[in-house]
């Protein structure tokens, strides 16, 4: 069957004005070329070191934020397509929340855990963020903060949240720091 290429942001989130991400695209494939495609635009063929490329977004603004996701070609020929990853820009008023981890960072494989992410100020919504996946997950409103539980499948990695409300429009907050799970 054809290739399969994941996208993703390293590290994740929504970008403040003038911060940095690296757009990712991953793919157990041969030797050809990556394409970048931004709203549907070709914008540039990636450089590729082993199974991933790379294209690195500085200084962001405005005109970073769009849809974008990856080809694979091989001579020419388009062999696998990525999801769409959508990339926000904008302005960051409210602190990173903290994200915690029960029974602790590290689980044995079967275990259950269970995500909790912290605000410092009431949110309407929080996102839990796997570093190397595409879709972010939603957290569930629980009387003391926000929680996220699911059963792991050597589900281990840098895990980060980030949270939002809504007033007359969105309003983000940073990102937490990064928890890294490791599961046995």
């Amino acid at each position: 069957g054809a290739p399969s290429i994941s996208i993703f942001l390293k590290p994740p989130g929504v970008i403040p004005p003038g911060g940095s991400t690296t757009i990712c695209c991953s793919c157990q494939c041969g030797n050809g070329n990556f394409m970048l495609y931004k709203d549907g635009h070709q914008l540039r063929t990636l450089e590729q070191s082993g199974s991933r490329a790379e294209f690195s977004i500085s200084n962001a603004t405005d005109k970073d934020q769009g849809t974008y996701n990856c080809h694979y070609l091989e001579r020419g020929t388009v062999l696998a397509r990525s999801d769409s990853l959508d990339v926000m820009v904008t302005v960051i008023h409210l602190p990173g929340p903290d994200l915690s981890v029960l029974p602790g960072n590290e689980v044995i494989a079967g275990a259950h855990v269970m995500f909790r992410c912290t605000t410092t100020h009431p949110s309407t919504g929080c996102f839990l963020y796997l570093e190397g996946q595409t879709r972010a997950q939603v957290f569930s409103r629980e009387q003391d903060g926000y929680n996220f539980s699911y059963v792991q499948k050597g589900d281990g990695g840098h895990y980060s949240c980030q949270c939002y409300i809504m007033n007359s429009s969105i309003e983000w907050s940073a990102v937490s720091k990064t928890l890294d799970l490791v599961v046995r």
